[in-house]
């Protein structure tokens, strides 16, 4: 079985439709003469890199809500400046539940296929299906895996790994080790990495979460990874100097922050930013004459929403628009590179919402953890003026929302559209195999 042979299918939305959405989205042809050059490709042009940056749990209220705390009702974030928009439909194949998860999310863009939830890029029978990282490397492409979140998560763990269930982690660790073999690796998850009693650079119980300790179930896999090629770092330093062209960064024992309700323990101060792990990892992965392709991940969004933590969602939020100005920067200079920004669900149920003091929708009476935490947060000021917003929850779960999308470089026009998520993996796959 060839893995990266991972769907044949590829975009069968008629050209005129994706014309008429395209120029929605980007302007008329006319438009192009002020600049926008940066996209020159069409259905047919090949990408040399593909980026793809997931928002955990970013939909287009929480987008719009990160606009107006950031930059207001006139600005644009860079995510939204991209040329081309579309949104994603995120419905799993689970036979139980009508909401996916992250797992079968993030298996509907690696891999092309509709799976049950908790699945990680295995088919709803269990069978490995090829994801795009895979088909990258076939192509000689370089790889990388960016994440706030624990490196073997569920959002990256599609992409490098294949396992039935998505709390596997420490063999999502082994097979990227032993099998897929990314060239960047960076985030959070060294428990992952660890066995039992091997506290490794980040102590077991910190006193910000007591029940953080290493937990591997195959050995020590840092030392693993250093014997087949990796460059293990753990600290921003050791990141900074390094030269590796395959390396290992792992910067917290879980996650690289700490999601709960507000002034209950939340944290986000990650100890290396978003932006700079991106950063390295482009330095690395474009040394490749052939390209690469490197997802990018934002994990916060989606566990302060969870948590109904509006003060950090935004500023999650934040943090991955900052990223996202860096990718820009780069797609720039590098013209043959697809940039694709996209949440893989909602979380939270999210409005965004007048300040009003006689509308308060938290039902104290209820017994559900759910809906205690589902009461509004603010005001936060909107950029620029005197206006201010709250935001109101319904749920600390997923809902079953359809998701923004944005994105410029080859063949973005063909994303300017209504979709499944799994048409994005088909539009990314048709624009790194190009005519081959």
């Amino acid at each position: 079985m060839r893995l990266f042979d991972s769907r044949q299918a590829l975009v069968g939305t008629a050209g005129a439709t994706v014309l008429i959405l395209g120029l929605v989205a980007g302007g008329t042809q006319g438009d192009r003469g002020r600049g926008d050059h940066d996209d020159r490709g069409n259905g047919g042009q090949t990408a040399k890199n593909v980026i793809l940056v997931v928002g955990d749990g970013m939909s287009i209220a929480a987008r719009d809500a990160i606009r107006l705390a950031t930059v207001g009702q006139d600005g644009q974030l860079a995510m939204d400046q991209l040329r081309y928009a579309g949104w994603t439909y995120t419905d799993s194949a689970d036979p139980d539940d009508a909401v996916t998860d992250s797992a079968a999310s993030a298996t509907a863009f690696a891999t092309g296929v509709r799976t049950y939830n908790g699945a990680v890029s295995v088919d709803p029978d269990g069978n490995p299906v090829g994801s795009l990282l895979e088909a990258a490397k076939s192509l000689g492409k370089a790889t990388g895996l960016v994440t706030t979140a624990q490196v073997t998560d569920a959002t990256p763990g599609a992409f490098g790994a294949h396992v039935p269930d998505r709390g596997t982690q420490s063999e999502i660790a082994r097979q990227y080790v032993d099998d897929s073999r990314p060239d960047v690796i960076l985030g959070g998850g060294e428990d992952w990495w660890l066995p039992v009693g091997d506290v490794g650079a980040y102590p077991d119980d910190p006193a910000d979460s007591p029940a953080e300790v290493s937990k591997s179930t195959i050995g020590n896999l840092i030392t693993r990874a250093q014997e087949t090629g990796y460059t293990y770092v753990s600290t921003p330093e050791e990141l900074a100097v390094t030269d590796a062209t395959r390396l290992l960064g792992l910067f917290a024992n879980e996650e690289m922050f700490q999601q709960a309700p507000e002034g209950e323990g939340d944290e986000y101060d990650p100890v290396v930013p978003l932006r700079t792990m991106t950063q390295k990892a482009l330095d690395v992965l474009s040394r490749d004459r052939q390209g690469f392709f490197l997802l990018v991940e934002e994990e916060a969004i989606d566990e302060m929403e969870h948590n109904n933590n509006a003060t950090l969602t935004l500023t999650a939020g934040q943090a991955l628009d900052e990223t996202v100005a860096l990718l820009t920067e780069f797609a720039a200079t590098n013209r043959d590179t697809l940039v694709v920004v996209v949440g893989d669900h909602e979380t939270g149920g999210l409005a965004i919402e007048n300040v009003d003091p006689d509308d308060e929708s938290g039902d104290t009476g209820s017994t559900s953890p759910d809906v205690l935490q589902s009461t509004e947060d603010g005001p936060f000021p909107i950029a620029g003026s005197d206006l201010q917003f709250t935001i109101d929850w319904t749920t600390g779960s997923h809902t079953g929302a359809a998701t923004p999308l944005t994105a410029q470089g080859p063949s973005a026009e063909l994303l300017a559209r209504a979709q499944h998520s799994t048409g994005v993996h088909d539009v990314i796959l048709r624009a790194m195999r190009g005519g081959r």
